[in-house]
């Protein structure tokens, strides 16, 4: 993908965002987590997937107003990964708070709507119900999504062992092994296995409760982190970034 043009928020001046907010961009909030992945991945895996997603999706967009990409915000709703230790998480009263501060400032700027890119399982419920309440206190559209569901249909084509995102599985350790491979402990991947998961978004229990993920998993890996290739991931980035592009075309209106 050629790089031709600037989309990272804190990568441009002050003058040249007033500009690109008179145009009617539209920004993108990228939120993760900062949380244990296994023997072999990084704690940042949920940060930098969401991030460079939104990176290549902004990359995409030629036609109408444009897309810029606000500083990720590294922290999440992790508390169910503390037992394994590397883990830093947020209250749902701080999260709130965070957000809400940084969609102010956008509005504030002139800017023409937000839509809030998630990369952490954790959070998706909770981000539903805080873009409901920024939209009321907003004077612009606010929006969500979680990347890995707006690419939902190019994951299950693309993975061999499982239809969707786990953790620290085949898809994540191959979207790091294309994007940041130094980051990858090569000599943990045979130790990159668990059990397979359901998405909150996706569980038919009927009753939810809070359960720690040490309890699901030993090795703190849900999926067959052993299966990721760096052409796996650079196919899932490509393909989560082209669906969110696609999802943001066809909100022109904002």
């Amino acid at each position: 993908m050629p790089e031709t043009k600037e989309v990272r928020w804190n990568h441009l001046t002050a003058a040249e965002l007033n500009e690109l907010a008179a145009r009617g961009a539209v920004v993108l909030v990228s939120i993760g987590s900062t949380e244990q992945h296994g023997p072999h991945l990084p704690t940042g895996v949920d940060d930098f997937m969401a991030a460079e997603v939104c990176r290549r999706a902004a990359m995409l967009i030629d036609d109408g107003p444009p897309v810029i990409v606000a500083p990720s915000i590294p922290f999440g709703l992790a508390e169910h990964h503390m037992l394994f230790g590397g883990t830093l998480t947020l209250s749902l009263t701080t999260l709130h708070a965070l957000l809400r501060d940084l969609c102010r400032s956008i509005d504030r700027a002139g800017f023409s709507g937000i839509l809030i890119v998630n990369g952490h399982g954790g959070t998706m419920t909770a981000l539903h119900a805080l873009t409901t309440e920024l939209t009321a206190e907003l004077n612009i559209p606010v929006g969500f999504t979680n990347y890995f569901a707006a690419g939902r249909t190019v994951i299950r084509e693309i993975l061999e062992t499982q239809d969707g995102l786990m953790h620290a599985c085949e898809g994540e350790t191959s979207m790091i092994m294309a994007a940041l491979p130094e980051l990858v402990r090569t000599q943990e991947l045979d130790n990159a296995v668990g059990p397979a998961i359901t998405l909150p978004a996706e569980s038919t229990d009927p009753v939810y409760f809070a359960v720690p993920f040490r309890a699901i998993t030993e090795s703190g890996v849900a999926g067959n982190g052993n299966k990721g290739t760096a052409e796996k991931g650079e196919r899932l980035l490509d393909g989560c970034a082209q669906a969110l592009a696609d999802a943001l075309a066809a909100r022109r209106h904002w």
